[in-house]
């Protein structure tokens, strides 16, 4: 009976989010967590990006667009666009951080829902933070401390890319009444196992399996930049930069590189951003030296994960 009535709220508190937040598109990876706003605003259009003819995306949201009869727009990408769009996302969002393949998804998905004349674009975002959908997540002792903390420093890139292309952007996950429910919700309803298998976002999964296939309800967490296959980037750039050519520039400049595509990015956020923002805080971040606001979790300019497990 307690599940039970979590259950419902859940379901409702998603669904009052929704009603209050209209949206005429969405970004549609086929995911849990765009599956279920996609089965609840059945007349939003929904888009899905690939990095050329195929993605585990693909996949799963061709699967459920036919079920629930949605309209359905893939977006193709191919390799010269992606790389072309780099400098763009860089400049939009005044960022190097190496999680870019995953921005260039989102960003030409909102492009091309403001092509086709769409007004306003939901996304899932916020739900893997607040439910536990991270692999990471499953070994943290305390995750319920865990989530509080990234909750008061949550932030993404779609909101950005969404202002730059003048459209609306919904988050349902991440309205006040659904952040309250899940700070309140046991960790233990976020992770949990379920025929042998350990799942992160656990109770959301339960709260929807009755109007979702089976096969979306239980497919596994996949970052965006593998679903639309824009990983396949990676190697592409790493290959533009010489191992000689990197260890110089590693001197060079004041960066903590992770590796060459990290480089790559920095030295284009060097021209259509300029320097590093310097520190008017007392937090600097260890990896560029540029300014951290009080409670991040990673910088925004360099993307170095900082540690608060």
């Amino acid at each position: 009976m307690y599940i039970k009535k979590i259950l419902k709220r859940l379901r409702n508190l998603l669904l009052a989010s929704i009603m209050k937040n209209f949206y005429d598109g969405l970004l549609f990876s086929g995911g849990l967590d765009t599956s279920i706003l996609a089965a609840f605003n059945k007349k939003a259009v929904a888009l899905t990006v690939s990095l050329g003819k195929y993605s585990t995306d693909i996949y799963y949201a061709n699967l459920l667009a036919k079920k629930l009869k949605l309209k359905y727009v893939h977006c193709r990408v191919d390799v010269d666009g992606a790389l072309a769009a780099i400098p763009k996302v860089i400049k939009i969002l005044k960022s190097f951080d190496p999680a870019l393949p995953n921005d260039l998804a989102i960003y030409f998905g909102i492009k091309k829902a403001k092509q086709i004349g769409l007004t306003s674009i939901a996304t899932g975002d916020a739900s893997d933070e607040l439910f536990g959908g991270y692999y990471f997540m499953q070994k943290i002792d305390d995750l319920n401390s865990y989530i509080a903390k990234i909750v008061k420093a949550m932030e993404f890139s779609s909101n950005k890319i969404a202002k730059f292309f003048g459209l609306k952007i919904v988050q349902p996950f991440a309205d006040s009444a659904m952040i309250d429910f899940a700070l309140k919700l046991p960790a233990s309803l976020k992770i949990h196992k379920e025929n042998g298998k350990i799942w992160g976002k656990w109770i959301l999964r339960k709260a929807f399996e009755d109007i979702l296939p089976k096969k979306i309800i239980w497919q596994s967490k996949r970052p965006i930049e593998y679903g639309s296959n824009m990983t396949h980037l990676r190697k592409i750039i790493e290959a533009k930069i010489l191992d000689e050519e990197f260890k110089e520039k590693q001197l060079l400049y004041p960066v903590k590189f992770l590796n060459k595509e990290h480089l790559y990015y920095y030295e284009i956020y060097r021209k259509v951003v300029g320097d590093i923002p310097k520190s008017n805080t007392l937090y600097r971040c260890p990896g560029c030296g540029g300014g951290l606001k009080i409670g991040a979790f990673h910088c925004k300019v360099c993307g170095y994960v900082l540690n608060f497990l």
